[in-house]
């Protein structure tokens, strides 16, 4: 079969968990650093097309497309070792600890951080004629758009921290689905379908990615745009990572950790007609 059912999928999630936790701190860099630079490629990608037609549905059904090729590669988003590597330790795998997940989390993201300020600098340069003319119809879109996802919320006050916040649960209760679809079949285009799904529906919605946000915002910044890095900070990236760890872990990879790693016992059907027969007689 080309498709892998749940049981087995969830134990490759439970492996690929301890191998990301035990991989060295120059790959967990080099990788996470690489997932950036193709994920803020794919942000370029999307935002072309959705100034060049004016639709953002356009925008959202082809930035998969980043995706798909950095996870293809083995590449790592933060967004996806913040639920998968907890799952070695709940798993109790040997040698897994919390101190080792988190220094998973720490230098994945510190290399996509890199990744995604590198391609920022190269993207303005090139938006820009090197500095040398203003920003073009693209290039005002991206600050458009990082002025309304930071000023917007810190003019909100803690109601838009909160917004923030609970998009970034959504958006990766949609993105671990995705980083679980490439796991899910056995051919490059059932992966490749398995995962532009649930990525289509997080960027439709605009919901808030940490890594997506480590290129926008400071790209906006670099291209004029009107906040500083403690707005983006506060009202952006804190609470957005802090909603990518729920929405990763708490509702997308635990749940299917708990229904097909550690199930329930299951019913036998005999013994509990039997049960209920016994109890319908003495009460007779």
């Amino acid at each position: 079969m080309s498709y892998l059912k749940p049981a087995e999928f969830v134990q490759t999630m439970i492996d690929t968990g301890e191998a990301k936790v035990r991989t060295g701190t120059r790959d967990l860099i080099l990788r996470g650093m690489m997932a950036g630079i193709i994920l803020s490629l794919a942000v370029v990608v999307a935002i072309t097309t959705i100034t060049q037609t004016g639709i953002g549905i356009v925008g959202a059904l082809v930035f998969p497309v980043g995706f798909c090729i950095l996870s293809l590669m083995g590449y790592d988003l933060v967004t996806g070792v913040f639920g998968l590597a907890p799952l070695a330790k709940f798993d109790n795998r040997p040698g897994v600890t919390w101190g080792r997940v988190l220094r998973c989390w720490g230098w994945v993201g510190l290399g996509n951080l890199i990744g995604s300020l590198l391609v920022a600098g190269l993207i303005a340069l090139s938006l820009t004629m090197n500095f040398s003319v203003e920003p073009n119809a693209v290039g005002q879109k991206f600050i458009a758009v990082a002025t309304a996802r930071t000023v917007g919320f810190e003019n909100l006050g803690m109601d838009g921290w909160i917004t923030c916040f609970v998009r970034g649960i959504l958006c990766n209760l949609m993105v671990c689905l995705g980083v679980i679809g490439n796991m899910t079949a056995r051919t490059v285009a059932g992966k490749i379908a398995a995962m532009w799904l649930p990525i289509f529906i997080f960027f439709a919605l605009v919901f808030e990615h940490a890594v997506v946000n480590m290129f926008l915002f400071p790209l906006g910044m670099m291209l004029g745009a009107d906040f500083g890095i403690a707005t983006w900070l506060n009202f952006n990236l804190i609470p957005t990572i802090l909603g990518n760890i729920v929405g990763g872990l708490l509702f997308t990879c635990i749940p299917l950790y708990l229904t097909h790693a550690r199930t329930a016992p299951t019913i036998d059907m005999n013994t509990e007609t039997s049960v209920k027969a016994e109890g319908a007689f003495s009460a007779k």
